[in-house]
């Protein structure tokens, strides 16, 4: 990554304002667009007209507002918004794949990407090779001369594995295949297109919003990407039709400007949490911690001013003894037993039994994943070390 790059700085840099000097851009409450003259409508059916709105299942003010805001974190030249992080990733793969084709993802992914992967495409005669992504001889040994796409999350879900994408993307560009990394968990931390990836995904729904009051997605690419995406005649996008609420788009953009805060605060907070929990003998999975394996793989490639990410796990070796203590954290107000993450109070969930639910348990065991595995999305909590002290009591009582 070069150094100089400051995701929150080129957010921070947009002049974006509402068309009567509003400033907040105004909110687009409207699904189609009149024209002046029937010649350029006909040019922004083609993708001819420059600055022209058609119907706001291609685009409009309000999402092109935050599709730029995003572009400008991720250092890309252009993004685009769906109404979920699913929608975001069906349609980001499959612009780019066409029946017989073949992709080679991370075995540890979240658990509706993972049923996409393995239980939607086949019926369209596109196959998927797993494999643990942080092996790069078996991300190679993988490769197909029909591979079009090697697939990871930049910090994987629930296992928190780290990819080396400026390594996959080696290997992308090799085999003329494309590298997507779902950035979800680390957005600012890492900014996968300036580390070589050539698609970058976001459920916006989690960090980049905060406040899981709204579901919504990004993808981020170059101009070429991001236009056949919306092509009217072609485009995934476009036909599938995952539009974002332009309501929606306007309050996630609004929150966009704090992130970089609060990406410090979960980041600070869930350290201070995994160190705890180390401490106090539990098996701990967090590549913030020195012990990680790709501890200082995460060094190199972030990002240094927002920290390690806000998200850990930790193994409690069965169902049962992870249920019980999420159920007393909970009562304890300690947090929330809610799957997702990235929201300002701190989350918890048994990822087996949750979001990672859809992958069977042979894979969850191939993934090492444990069937007490509770992770942690760490709030915003002012004073945390009395977050600890509840979690402490709770654990005592087990």
């Amino acid at each position: 990554m070069k150094k100089h790059f400051d995701p929150a700085t080129s957010i921070q840099s947009l002049l974006q304002f509402g068309e009567y000097g509003d400033v907040n851009p105004s909110v687009t409450d409207s699904a189609t667009f009149t024209f002046m003259q029937a010649k350029t409508m006909l040019e922004t059916f083609k993708g001819e007209a420059e600055g022209c709105f058609l119907y706001s299942r291609h685009w409009n003010p309000s999402n092109k507002y935050l599709a730029d805001a995003l572009a400008a974190m991720e250092g890309t030249e252009a993004a685009w918004v769906t109404a979920s992080g699913m929608g975001a990733i069906t349609c980001a793969i499959l612009q780019l794949v066409d029946s017989g084709d073949h992709i080679v993802s991370s075995r540890t992914t979240y658990g509706g990407t993972f049923a996409f992967l393995k239980n939607y495409l086949p019926k369209f005669n596109i196959e998927v090779s797993f494999v643990d992504i942080t092996d790069l001889e078996a991300v190679k040994n993988a490769i197909k001369p029909n591979t079009k796409i090697i697939y990871t999350e930049s910090v994987t879900n629930p296992m928190l594995q780290v990819s080396n994408i400026p390594a996959l993307a080696e290997i992308a560009n090799a085999n003329s295949a494309k590298l997507m990394v779902d950035n979800t968990f680390t957005p600012m931390i890492l900014s996968p297109a300036r580390l070589g990836a050539h698609v970058t995904l976001y459920s916006l729904t989690k960090f980049v919003n905060g406040k899981n009051d709204c579901v919504a997605g990004a993808i981020c690419g170059q101009n070429d990407y991001i236009a056949s995406l919306i092509d009217v005649n072609e485009g995934t996008a476009m036909l599938l039709g995952p539009v974002l609420d332009p309501f929606r788009s306007s309050g996630i953009l609004k929150n966009l400007h704090t992130l970089h805060i609060r990406m410090k605060q979960h980041s600070y907070n869930a350290m201070y949490l995994a160190e705890k929990f180390k401490e106090a003998g539990v098996k701990v999975i967090y590549p913030g911690l020195p012990d990680h394996p790709d501890h200082q793989l995460l060094k190199e490639l972030m990002h240094p001013d927002f920290g390690f990410g806000g998200v850990f796990a930790i193994d409690m070796d069965n169902f049962e003894k992870a249920s019980l203590l999420m159920e007393k954290m909970e009562l304890a107000g300690a947090g929330y037993l809610a799957v997702s993450l990235g929201y300002f109070k701190t989350l918890f969930s048994n990822s087996g039994k949750s979001t990672s639910s859809e992958v069977p348990e042979e894979d969850q065991r191939k993934m090492g994943m444990s069937e007490g595995l509770i992770r942690f999305s760490v709030g915003l909590d002012h004073d945390i070390e009395n977050t600890w002290e509840l979690i402490k009591g709770c654990m005592s009582e087990l």
